[in-house]
């Protein structure tokens, strides 16, 4: 028997020579709509749906190929005598191959402004219908969802006849991964538009960006998704400019050091090293706000990330191209600084667009046999209620070493302290089990800068005695979010030294 091949696909790349290939093989060509059409325009003899089925497109297409002639032609077992005496009664005839790919949803729903009305009815019925029947039945039928697949479909068509089973079961599980992406698309999407705000079931779909060389360590195997929707802001997105691929520490620091830079609308320098910030600086051009960065800790900024949210200019280049750096990040780079940063071989050089920092995103956080979910911590001082809380009022100066100090410190891992000036960083303390000893961390580090300096604390203080450390180290001002049954104790220590102390009212925890 004649064999059959229905294709009706969105994108159209490459389906001209493809149906022209399985022209010369012998196929007849079943189509629809546009598809069709440029076939026909083409030179390719096809036949419509509607001579199949017998049935014309009704409801402005939204039916036309959900028949039996179409899907018994599909599912039918062509090993199985029953299924093929039911076909000869029914008059339907096999379907050997499918190409079909899908009304271009997540396209719609990523423009601008789209109205619900044009989102849904960009929404496929009979695209995954028959893409899933010839998935279930790919024994029999070659199913083809991604013009990717195309050569070496028709190379196999040539050398055997057919694909083989292993290869068409590879095509299947392709399909099926294809159509749940989709429906996720179409779920997350129906879910915002209704207000659901725990649904009794989480989807999401990513899209392989990246096979990494290992994960953490060397012994674990990696692979970087990205999520097809997600912010232009982010390592996912990003251009490299120049270097080796990204690893696995790479990508998870440099997502660490975007998180920090973008809080600063001011010329902002951010260094990381395994995830915490080393060095934050401020300045009035993007070279000073690096040599602040740069002064903050000069011994851990050795091997580590930067983030810088101007462009980089030559000045800063030439600074950067003296240590030794993973990585660089800017919204551009000038043409002399990428001639000097791109001469070191190792140095990976990226950019993305500062503009697009206001894309919210849930935080997905894997636990064994489970996922936690949370909405990104996007609170900022200017949705504070601040409230100096001592006898002392802060200086200017004072409030903007705090204001710093408050912007790092929710981007430092718990429990977590940060000494602050005006302009850069000092001591930063990391991840301890109790809060005086990431302060006597992030004091030890600070050494004679912290005279004069501003602390700041990721959460309350449970008792007095950070405000002590705080105060033998010459700190003159405290932010912290307040809240302990035992505020006022450390309040009277900070009167007690003359330190000004701001609460905010907000904890910024960071497990």
């Amino acid at each position: 028997m004649k064999k059959r091949a229905l294709i009706s696909v969105s994108d159209k790349s490459g389906v001209i020579e493809f149906a022209k290939e399985l022209k010369t093989l012998g196929y007849d060509i079943i189509s629809t709509g546009g598809t069709k059409k440029l076939l026909l325009e083409n030179d390719v003899d096809v036949m419509g749906v509607e001579e199949v089925t017998g049935f014309p497109e009704i409801l402005e297409g939204r039916v036309k190929t959900l028949h039996p002639n179409i899907h018994g032609g599909l599912l039918a077992k062509r090993g199985e005598e029953s299924h093929l005496k039911q076909m000869q009664e029914q008059g339907i005839e096999g379907i050997d191959l499918v190409c079909v790919n899908l009304y271009p949803f997540q396209q719609t729903i990523a423009k601008p402004n789209v109205g619900v009305e044009e989102a849904i009815e960009n929404i496929d019925i009979g695209g995954p219908t028959m893409l899933r029947a010839a998935a279930k039945n790919h024994q029999y039928v070659t199913v083809v969802v991604d013009a990717l697949d195309y050569d070496e479909v028709i190379a196999e068509l040539k050398l055997h006849g057919e694909p083989s089973l292993e290869r068409r079961r590879k095509l299947a599980a392709k399909v099926f991964r294809h159509t749940a992406a989709y429906d996720a698309f179409i779920a997350e999407y129906m879910t915002d538009i209704s207000g659901e705000e725990n649904p009794e079931r989480f989807t999401r779909t990513y899209e392989l960006k990246q096979t990494l060389r290992y994960g953490e360590n060397p012994h674990q195997q990696a692979s970087f998704y990205r999520a097809p929707l997600g912010s232009e802001f982010s390592v996912a997105m990003a251009r490299q400019l120049h270097g080796k691929e990204l690893s696995y520490n790479n990508i998870n620091d440099a997502n660490a050091a975007l998180q920090i830079v973008k809080e600063f609308t001011e010329p902002a320098a951010v260094a990381v090293k395994h995830m915490n910030p080393c060095g934050v600086g401020v300045g009035q051009t993007i070279h000073e706000a690096f040599s602040k960065a740069y002064e903050a800790d000069s011994t851990s900024i050795f091997g580590g990330i930067v983030a810088l949210n101007r462009i980089v200019d030559e000045e800063t280049a030439k600074q950067l191209h003296e240590i030794f750096l993973e990585i660089v990040i800017a919204p551009a780079f000038s043409d002399e600084a990428f001639e000097i940063l791109s001469g070191k071989k190792n140095i990976r050089l990226l950019t993305v667009p500062f503009e697009s920092t206001n894309k919210i995103e849930h935080k997905l956080t894997t636990v064994e046999g489970g996922l936690l979910v949370q909405a990104d911590d996007t609170f900022t001082l200017d949705d504070a209620d601040l409230r100096v809380v001592t006898k002392r009022e802060p200086t200017e100066a004072e409030w903007d070493a705090m204001k710093l100090g408050w912007k790092v410190v929710k981007h430092v891992k718990s429990n977590a302290i940060v000494v602050t000036d005006a302009h850069m960083t000092v001591g930063v303390g990391a991840g301890q089990m109790n809060r005086v000893g990431a302060a006597n961390i992030a004091i030890e580090q600070a050494g004679a800068k912290a005279n004069g300096a501003a602390m700041a604390s990721d959460a309350f203080f449970p008792m007095d005695d950070t405000v002590e450390a705080a105060a033998k180290a010459g700190i003159t001002a405290i932010i912290q979010p307040g809240g302990s049954i035992r505020d006022e104790d450390s309040i009277k220590k900070a009167d007690q030294y003359g330190i000004t102390m701001v609460m905010t009212g907000i904890r910024h925890f960071k497990h």
